[in-house]
């Protein structure tokens, strides 16, 4: 399956990791694709910074562990200008199961999903179409597992803790349906085929569901689902 950006162009796809060798060999496989294309990399997240203030990107492959300044704090700039700008990438971090608490930190600084650093190639690309569809699924599969294995963290009060779980009383009976599907893994068209609905109005559905929450994506509402008890693993 082969994506294009709203305008009719591949996929612009930025690489951020200070191994040269990771950076060449995804570069390889991304430009292989019709639909993808590698725009710019970096090897830390100043040098990141730098590149994408000149260079558009949809999605921005992020490191986490890098020196001067790593993939979290990078994240959270990023998206911070690109927010304040109107043009905000889709992040997607890279990590490792010894990583977790580094790449959760990532997850709540903006990034749209996971993905491991030795994961299939068909599962790197996968990801990169998903996050820049942004509707379509939660995230690779990795994101789920790995925010499985690091319920313990999510669960732990923080400064938005009663924020959430105040947003999710504020959710009507079908809309928390809803969301209780997003944080279990289904598609917009998943989730209509469970409830009898139409995509349009799951769709609907999604869009007041991210505004209470005031959640950035699908996967940070499913941050928010852990934090609060709605799902466990």
């Amino acid at each position: 399956m082969t994506e294009t950006t709203a305008g009719g162009g591949p996929i612009k796809v930025a690489l951020v990791d200070d191994q040269q060798l990771v950076r060449g060999g995804f570069r390889m496989l991304i430009n292989s694709q019709p639909d993808l294309e590698v725009v710019a990399e970096a090897g830390n997240g100043q040098e990141a910074l730098a590149s994408l203030a000149v260079t558009r990107a949809d999605v921005v492959l992020m490191d986490v562990r890098m020196p001067d300044m790593d993939g979290i704090e990078a994240t959270g700039l990023l998206l911070g200008r690109a927010g304040a700008a109107g043009a905000e990438p889709k992040v997607v971090v890279l990590t490792t199961f010894d990583l977790d608490e580094y790449a959760l930190a990532a997850i709540q600084a903006g990034a749209s999903g996971f993905l491991l650093k030795d994961a299939p190639p068909e599962e790197l690309l996968a990801a990169i179409r998903t996050v820049h569809r942004g509707d379509a699924v939660i995230a690779p599969s990795t994101t789920r597992r790995l925010l499985d294995h690091v319920a313990p963290l999510l669960r732990a009060p923080g400064p938005d803790t009663g924020r959430h779980a105040a947003a999710v009383q504020s959710l009507t009976p079908r809309e928390r349906e809803v969301f209780t599907l997003i944080a279990q893994g289904l598609s917009n068209p998943e989730i209509a085929a469970q409830l009898y609905l139409s995509e349009a109005t799951v769709k609907t559905h999604v869009g007041h569901i991210l505004a209470k929450l005031g959640a950035r994506d699908r996967v940070q509402a499913v941050v928010i689902a852990y934090e609060t008890g709605i799902v466990t693993p």
